[in-house]
C-alpha cells in the first residue's frame, strides 16, 4: 500500500493547574496530537487491509515523537497515553481498528518502562467530532490516578473519505487525584498491570 496521504495535523496541549482544589506546585501537562488521512478504503467494502498498518508505522512514530517534544522532551517524563480514530462516515470502524498496532507501539518503542496496553477508543464521524481517548499509566494499568481522557477533535474533518487518527500522552496523575489505590512510585512494571 502507498505511504497515508496526510491533509493535516494538530496538536493540542493542556496545562492543568487544578480543579477547583489548591494549585499543584507542577502541573499536569496532556498532549493529543491528531493526523488527518485519506481513507484508501472508504466507499467499498475490502477484504484485505491489515497490510495498511506497516503504512502507518511511520506516521505513529513521528507523531509520539512530536508529543514527547511537545511535552518537554524527555520520553521518561511520560507517565500516561491513549490513542483513538474517528473515521469518517465513507469507512468504517474497521479502518480505526487499523491504528491500534501502529499507534500503541510507537508510543511503547520511544517511552522507556511502557509495559501496559495502550487504551483506546474509535468511532465514525465527521468534521467537527469530538473523541474521548482514554488514558491510563503507561507502565501499570491498575493505577486508578492515571484513568483520565482527553477530549479532542477538528473543526474541519474527518471528511467522509478520511480518517483521523489521534495520539495522547500525559506527564502524570490527574490534578487532585485522591482515590487511593497502586501509586506511580510503587510500580513494579513486571506485567503492565501493577
Amino acid at each position: 500500500m502507498p505511504e497515508p496521504e496526510i491533509r493535516k495535523t494538530a496538536l493540542q496541549l493542556e496545562t492543568i493547574w487544578h480543579e477547583g482544589g489548591p494549585v499543584a506546585e507542577v502541573p499536569l501537562k496532556k498532549a493529543a496530537a491528531i493526523a488527518v488521512i485519506r481513507n484508501p478504503f472508504a466507499g467499498q467494502y475490502h477484504a484485505e487491509i491489515a497490510g495498511f498498518m506497516e503504512d502507518l508505522k511511520p506516521l505513529g512514530l513521528r507523531m509520539a515523537q512530536e508529543l514527547i517534544d511537545a511535552l518537554g522532551g524527555d520520553p521518561a517524563a511520560i507517565q500516561g497515553y491513549g490513542k483513538g480514530a474517528i473515521v469518517g462516515t465513507a469507512g468504517e470502524l474497521e479502518h480505526g481498528a487499523l491504528w491500534h498496532v501502529p499507534g500503541g507501539y510507537s508510543m511503547r518503542e520511544l517511552i522507556p518502562a511502557s509495559m501496559a496496553i495502550v487504551p483506546s477508543t474509535k468511532k465514525i464521524g465527521g468534521p467537527g467530532a469530538r473523541l474521548d481517548v482514554p488514558i491510563t499509566h503507561t507502565n501499570a494499568s491498575y493505577v486508578r490516578s492515571h484513568f483520565d481522557a482527553m477530549e479532542v477533535g477538528l473543526a474541519d474533518g474527518p471528511k467522509a473519505d478520511e480518517i483521523a487518527l489521534v495520539l495522547v500522552m500525559t506527564t502524570g496523575a490527574r490534578v487532585h487525584a485522591r482515590v487511593g489505590g497502586l501509586a506511580h512510585d510503587d510500580v513494579g512494571g513486571q506485567d503492565g498491570l501493577r
